[in-house]
């Protein structure tokens, strides 16, 4: 089997001359995102020059081959590091490094246009070109288109890219034997017993170089789609012209004039209010027609200093509430009344006229009824139920 392998490497080549030969790939480590990297920092890998041939230039590179983690099946490098650089993308899943989309998505909304050679012969010359430009520029050459600055396309890529590593999709393959109801190993089986989904399904059909070239691709079609599904549906109250701007951080240093030179457009702007605390601010249009096409174009959108920002429609304000010594609700027995606002006239205390010539004044605290105390009526008739209540033992 090793010589086999070894002649399909050589025949890989359509010349196998000296100069050729020089250009096969040897490295000491692969290119890989999070994903097929895995969770585990300690990964171990095993190296093999020359093992397999690129399944996109047919070269001879080196092969990497690990385990990301427990339970999970052993993943391997699948096209050389040049094509991999060439497009940006994982060696073995073939996603975008920066985004973890499609290259189809990806190129789709930043307007990037790579058509690489598909011929044998071309695409061998054209490959090897490529290679020599990444080496004299040391790998820090950009790949054509990958910088401009589309706004609106970075804003939606950021919006369907992955926040956290999906390591679900290093999971075992499907067992056939399990499906056939012939699998003898049981729990001991390296494979997983699960029903595959519906053949027919577009998913199960994958391409890996339709998936490099970014053409015909069903896993970029499906996410296009769900790009274009999303919407921001506007609030039944016509009367709300104004729009919810989330996600202004302090260290973002983003002002009025900023978010007034991204709404301008649409239509015209009554007033736009920062609320630093919050970390958001209002825009509020002259007319509901504007405050809906802003709405429709930058929802998921708005990307302000290379910053994306949330648009929401804004909340009606909220009615004041009644003033509470206005209030017609009785009090409770035995509990005191509302506290007076401050400032109103309840709150003032009530003033004695001053006594006349002769008279002993008047204070509050003069009363023995205010402070607690009991007036002889009420001590008689404590007294009278006492004495009853002893003549009745």
């Amino acid at each position: 089997s090793f010589e086999k392998r070894e002649k399909k490497i050589t025949m890989s080549s359509k010349n196998t001359s000296l100069g050729n030969r020089q250009a096969w790939e040897k490295t000491e480590f692969p290119v890989l995102c999070e994903t097929c990297l895995g969770e585990n920092p300690y990964v171990r890998m095993t190296k093999q020059n020359y093992g397999d041939a690129c399944k996109i230039c047919d070269r001879p590179y080196t092969v990497f081959r690990w385990c990301p983690g427990h339970g999970m099946r052993f993943k391997k490098t699948e096209v050389c590091q040049t094509c991999a650089k060439l497009k940006n993308v994982c060696q073995t899943c073939l996603l975008d490094l920066e985004y973890g989309l499609p290259v189809q998505v990806r190129d789709k909304y930043l307007q990037m246009d790579q058509k690489a050679p598909m011929s044998d012969v071309n695409r061998e010359y054209w490959i090897q070109n490529q290679e020599k430009m990444l080496e004299s520029s040391k790998g820090l050459q950009a790949i054509e288109g990958y910088n401009a600055p589309q706004k609106s396309g970075r804003a939606i890529l950021e919006m369907l890219a992955a926040r956290k590593p999906n390591f679900k999709r290093n999971l075992p393959h499907i067992c056939s034997f399990w499906v056939k109801g012939e699998c003898k190993r049981g729990d001991l089986c390296p494979y997983r017993h699960e029903m595959p989904t519906d053949p027919n399904d577009p998913l199960s059909h994958q391409n890996m170089k339709d998936r490099y070239y970014g053409s015909n691709d069903p896993v970029a079609e499906k996410m296009v789609n769900r790009a274009k599904a999303m919407s921001l549906e506007p609030p039944e109250d016509m009367n709300i012209k104004s729009l919810y701007i989330g996600g202004i951080q302090p260290e973002f240093d983003i002002n009025e004039h900023d978010i007034r030179g991204s709404f301008y457009e649409f239509g015209e702007i009554d007033r736009v209010t920062m609320v630093p605390k919050s970390a958001c601010a209002f825009v509020e249009f002259a007319t509901r027609d504007a405050a809906e096409r802003a709405a429709q174009s930058l929802y998921n959108r708005l990307s302000i200093k290379d910053h994306l920002l949330r648009v929401l429609w804004a909340k009606p304000r909220r009615k004041r509430t009644q003033d509470p010594s206005s209030s017609t609700l009785p009090n409770l027995p035995g509990m005191p009344g509302l506290v007076p606002v401050p400032g109103s006239s309840s709150s003032m205390p009530s003033l004695q006229p001053p006594p006349q010539q002769g008279q002993r004044p008047i204070y509050p605290s003069m009363d023995p009824m205010r402070v607690g105390a009991k007036t002889l009526d009420q001590k008689l008739k404590q007294q009278q139920q006492k004495q009853q209540q002893q003549q009745q033992q």
